[in-house]
């Protein structure tokens, strides 16, 4: 290696990576294309090896780009957890705290929550990150999870909520239009909401009476949020929690049928327990979440 790279280039490398175009990650730097273009040009001469192949298709990872990856992902993580601390270094009531959730959660949960805790604590910035993966916290992707499983790692401290329930429902309109069923072979005869290509991680002893797969559903997305929408919008008959469905005016459909429980647990890395915003946020989210389990989950 002819020169030492410095973090600049690897970022560029790192956005490359995560946007699949120079045109991409050039907007997620904040840069020109051209810009990005010279950097990986550089890490190139610098490494001794092409980062990507050039296809109709458009840039390929080489095993190169590829091997690096996981190191530049773990340098991005620190480094936004770095500018996150020192963002909060000079008092514990300032700064950022970055908070993921599942997408049902992030959009139909956490919503209020936070609204709250801002009114309470104007000079404290929130970062949501929404997805049904659980994000590393020993990595710092994140300060603050909430999680609908119980955390596995020692080094995390976890504080459990309670759980909520599922059902079947479905929208007055779309009862309006068709008799509810009352039991499961009346339901086939319904287009009924579900996943595509992701089965849902559901809890042992759940019994749906009769094999399930994609060709179930009338309509199909891996997209927690869409099904309630499609829900909501009369499309058919789907699952849901029963607190979003008493909100959202459905009605149950086969009471007891379909039962199943997922526990709430809010967690945090154990080392984050004397950062006064991390505490202000972790016990903020224990109070907001335990009203919602305790009102009819």
């Amino acid at each position: 290696m002819a020169d030492s790279p410095d973090w600049d280039l690897f970022q560029s490398l790192h956005a490359v990576l995560a946007g699949g175009s120079l045109s991409a990650a050039a907007k997620l730097r904040g840069l020109t294309q051209p810009t990005v273009g010279r950097h990986i040009d550089e890490l190139e001469r610098n490494l001794g090896g092409p980062l990507f192949l050039r296809s109709p298709r458009g840039l390929q990872a080489t095993e190169l780009a590829l091997a690096l990856k996981p190191h530049l992902d773990d340098m991005s993580a620190a480094a936004q957890t770095a500018v996150r601390d020192a963002a909060g270094a000079a008092d514990g009531s300032t700064g950022v705290v970055r908070v993921t959730a599942s997408e049902v959660v992030g959009v139909e949960v956490l919503p209020a929550i936070l609204a709250s805790f801002r009114e309470a604590h104007p000079d404290i910035d929130i970062e949501v990150v929404l997805s049904n993966r659980n994000e590393d916290l020993t990595r710092r992707d994140a300060d603050i999870a909430v999680r609908m499983s119980r955390p596995t790692q020692n080094t995390l401290l976890a504080k459990k909520i309670g759980s909520v329930g599922f059902g079947f429902y479905a929208a007055a309109e779309y009862l309006a239009r068709h008799a509810a069923p009352t039991n499961w072979d009346e339901l086939a005869d319904h287009p009924i909401i579900g996943y595509d290509t992701r089965p849902p991680t559901m809890p042992d002893g759940v019994d749906f009476d009769r094999p399930v797969s994609r060709e179930t559903f009338a309509l199909r997305t891996d997209n927690d949020v869409a099904q309630i929408a499609a829900l909501r919008a009369g499309f058919g008959i789907g699952v849901t929690q029963h607190g979003i469905a008493r909100r959202s005016g459905l009605t149950p459909i086969m009471p007891g049928a379909l039962t199943f429980r997922l526990e709430i647990w809010v967690c945090m890395h154990e080392n984050l327990k004397t950062s006064r915003r991390m505490r202000l946020m972790f016990d903020h989210l224990v109070a907001g979440l335990s009203e919602v389990v305790g009102d009819g989950n």
